[in-house]
């Protein structure tokens, strides 16, 4: 993206400390229907942080509890720095009318997403080694924040970073919950190509939504292209059932408007039919993130005990 040069305008931010630090936009790097993401620089310290808006309404009371408690839950975990988590650095409320609120949230600013590091890989792709240290880092950022009750919602390649020295870090994790409280996130701003199958039939869900999707990126990470290109939830529904077979009558949700009936009666086809690079360890532990009941489904904790990260030395 390129530099807005006629970018002058500076944001001050209060910290909870009161003390006042200027960041002065440097570049655009994201935008959607959140708003839009600023790459800018500290004028204090000469770091670079990473800008993100949320417009959020409010009513006689103020801010939404729900959004003050993200919002704090956010700043507990950054207390942890954990290595696999981008590093929240200030948070910030500036009323932009009585209806609407501007929280801005800065970051720690990494160059790269997993999409953009995954596009640089030259042929044939990331070695399988490269794959284990990365699947690693992201299942250690992940059973972090489910320790702590923390769903992402979200998961794709571009909201995973990887900075220049290889290292992983969730990005927008617990933003999910702000957004979808105050606007409706669409199919063509939000993927629908990581999307479990518990949401993508609307029943109720929890921690395995992420491990759903951390499978899917697994996959993506060999093929150099994602798992499941769905159009519409039910499109990536029969997607999904031509890779893992229709599931049986007693696993499909019982609260649900969409019929079982609705989908074919396929079997579950070999996973290296679809990720032939992937070695025999890495296609259990891949079947086990791709199962449709999410209480079967395995947690993120127990994915990093899987054999697939015991059987060799990997990249530390």
């Amino acid at each position: 993206m390129a530099v807005r040069s006629k970018m002058k305008v500076s944001l001050i931010l209060a910290m909870a400390h009161g003390t006042m630090l200027q960041y002065e936009p440097v570049a655009e790097i994201g935008g959607g229907a959140y708003g839009t993401v600023y790459k800018a620089r500290d004028t204090e310290s000469g770091q670079f942080v990473a800008l993100k808006s949320v417009r959020v309404q409010t009513d006689q009371n103020g801010l939404p509890v729900s959004t003050v408690r993200e919002v704090a839950l956010l700043k507990r975990l950054e207390q942890f720095d954990h290595p696999n988590v981008v590093r929240l650095m200030d948070v910030c409320a500036t009323q932009r009318s009585d209806q609407e609120t501007k929280v801005t949230l800065v970051f720690e600013h990494v160059d790269q997403d997993l999409k953009t590091y995954l596009e640089k890989a030259p042929a044939p792709g990331l070695s399988p080694g490269r794959i284990k240290d990365l699947m690693r880092q992201l299942l250690c950022g992940l059973a972090f924040l489910h320790s702590n009750r923390v769903l992402h919602r979200d998961l794709k390649p571009e909201n995973i970073l990887v900075t220049s020295q290889g290292q992983v870090k969730l990005a927008d994790f617990g933003l999910a919950r702000i957004y979808s409280c105050h606007m409706a996130l669409t199919p063509v701003v939000v993927t629908l190509w990581y999307r479990p199958p518990e949401v993508l039939l609307q029943t109720s869900y929890a921690t395995p939504v992420d491990i759903w999707s951390t499978g899917c990126i697994f996959a993506e990470m060999f093929r150099r292209k994602p798992l499941f290109c769905g159009e519409s939830e039910v499109d990536q529904l029969a997607k999904l059932f031509e890779v893992i077979g229709l599931p049986p009558e007693d696993e499909w949700p019982t609260d649900v408007t969409l019929s079982r009936k609705h989908f074919s009666p396929l079997l579950p086809r070999p996973i290296t039919d679809f990720v032939p690079e992937i070695n025999e360890q890495g296609a259990q532990l891949l079947l086990k993130m791709l199962t449709f009941d999410p209480l079967k489904r395995i947690s993120a904790l127990n994915a990093l005990e899987h054999p697939y990260f015991q059987d060799e030395e990997t990249l530390t």
